[in-house]
């Protein structure tokens, strides 16, 4: 028993061999409620509390925001689960399992958009983990300044590409004691503040428009399983090819939805309850949820926080270094890593120190990329849904194999899709961001300034768009591939 534990250590440590390549018979192991962990532990950061904030913001009532979070959370992660189940089909990453769809060359169109929403995912909650822990260290008395600042980015850091550059067997066993100290810790957070909460004030927020109860499920599934679904085989691609695929579907969607539905509903009450708090979030998420601690618990809540952040942070470099990867770069998969980390640092950097609010930009930042990414996924699940047999591993790698070079069809669909899509969208918080929704007049939906002008539908629309064409125009293909 000891020897397998030292030979489980060991493994942990190494860094990992594997990159693009299909994992080895030899190497598949575990059972489908093993993918709890790695999900849960992403997902069960104390960010969850600020999107109460978030959603309340697009002016609606809290049992309207409870509505769209328990559709928008659970329905994004049920996407993820169903894009699972292409991993232990084929084994190897998601972005190249997407060849399968797009061509082996024509996948670099989505490869760049994971990297994309990856990379700038990793930096975000670095980010929030940086400005969180200032926050809190000023309070205490210790700092709070640029060296704290610093010194934060540099832990955040090392932690994050650490795990990034070892690889999947550190990740697995550093999610499960994340999972646990966070989980516990957060428990004892809402205990803490519960008092704060004050029922009245909550149910007497007035209700909003359809139209704004829709945007607030679309942001919150493209701050949650949509902001996942382009790495969401890269997990399961380490289980056998026996293994359920109800239970690959099951175990994804229960362990990335259930602390974010949790921890939504628990931030709705806490930002119904105080105005003042739900202005400050827009500003710092995670410090701004401080203010309501006992002294003797902030540095614990920094823990808490610091923790479930880097749970997040750590799936996206593992994930956004295989994306690099997809693109063609000749390196292996611990240097892309550690290139992604680098890049989230220096994004990090930028931000904290140069880039002013946060809650406009990072409102931008999903939608903006949560359009093509929607494309990508309905193109996907139509690609799945048509396959009746594994992926010809060798074929994935070769242009010239059975999945083709490019695939003009999932091609061109996902360009347009993301045309249209980014056109019935609007980022008013973000100055970078105000060309898009150049077709809601056109489509008689008011203009900018009209009813519909916020509740993203571009990213509905994409998701949609992208699932119709490939399944009613890609299946024949599919057919034929599998000839």
């Amino acid at each position: 028993m000891t020897d397998q534990v030292e030979v489980q250590q060991t493994r942990a440590l190494a860094v990992e061999s594997n990159g693009l390549n299909v994992i080895a018979d030899a190497e598949r192991k575990g059972r489908p409620n093993q993918l709890f962990w790695p999900w849960f532990g992403a997902n069960v950061s104390v960010l969850g509390l600020s999107y109460g904030a978030f959603a309340l913001g697009f002016g609606i009532s809290f049992w309207q925001a409870v509505i769209a979070g328990l559709l928008g959370v659970v329905f994004s992660f049920l996407l993820c689960g169903l894009i699972a189940l292409a991993g232990k089909r084929g084994s190897a990453p998601t972005m190249v399992l997407s060849r399968a769809a797009f061509g082996v060359r024509g996948n670099k169109i989505p490869s760049l958009v994971s990297w994309l929403l990856t990379v700038g995912w990793e930096t975000v909650l670095t980010i929030l983990a940086t400005l969180a822990t200032a926050t809190v260290f000023e309070r205490l008395g210790w700092g709070g300044g640029t060296l704290t600042k610093v010194i934060a980015l540099l832990v955040v850091g090392l932690l994050t590409v650490a795990c990034g550059v070892l690889g999947f067997d550190l990740i697995m066993r550093a999610q499960t004691v994340i999972t646990i100290v966070t989980g516990v810790l957060t428990v004892v957070y809402i205990v803490l503040v519960a008092d704060q909460i004050h029922w009245s004030t909550v149910s007497a927020l007035p209700s909003g428009s359809a139209q704004a109860v829709i945007g607030a499920l679309v942001f919150l599934m493209t701050g949650f399983g949509l902001g996942w679904v382009n790495a969401a085989a890269d997990y399961s691609r380490y289980l056998p090819r026996r293994a359920s695929s109800g239970g690959v579907v099951g175990w994804t969607t229960f362990g990335g939805s259930l602390a974010p539905v949790v921890l939504l509903v628990f931030g709705l009450l806490l930002a119904g309850s105080s105005e003042d708090l739900s202005k400050a979030i827009g500003a710092d998420p995670i410090g701004a949820l401080a203010e309501a601690l006992p002294t003797w618990f902030l540095v614990p809540f920094v823990i808490v926080a610091v923790l479930g952040l880097v749970g997040g942070a750590v799936l996206d470099i593992y994930s956004s270094g295989l994306a690099l990867l997809s693109l063609g770069l000749p390196v292996k998969r611990y240097v892309a890593a550690f290139i992604d980390g680098v890049v989230m640092i220096a994004g990090t950097v930028y931000v904290v120190f140069y880039g002013g609010e946060f809650l406009g930009q990072f409102q931008g930042f999903l939608i903006t990329l949560g359009v093509p990414i929607a494309a990508w996924c309905g193109i996907m699940l139509a690609d799945i849904a048509s396959r009746r047999r594994d992926y010809a591993e060798d074929d994935l790698y070769r242009p010239t194999g059975r999945y083709g070079d490019v695939r003009w069809l999932p091609v061109v669909t996902m360009v347009v899709a993301t045309g249209i899509g980014w056109g019935l969208v609007t980022n008013a918080l973000a100055s970078w961001l105000t060309w898009q929704g150049y077709l809601l007049g056109a489509f008689g939906l008011g203009g900018k300034e009209g009813t519909w002008a916020y509740a993203n539908l571009g990213v509905l629309v994409a998701l949609v768009l992208g699932f119709v064409v490939q399944w009613f125009g890609g299946r024949s293909a599919v057919r034929r591939q599998e000839a």
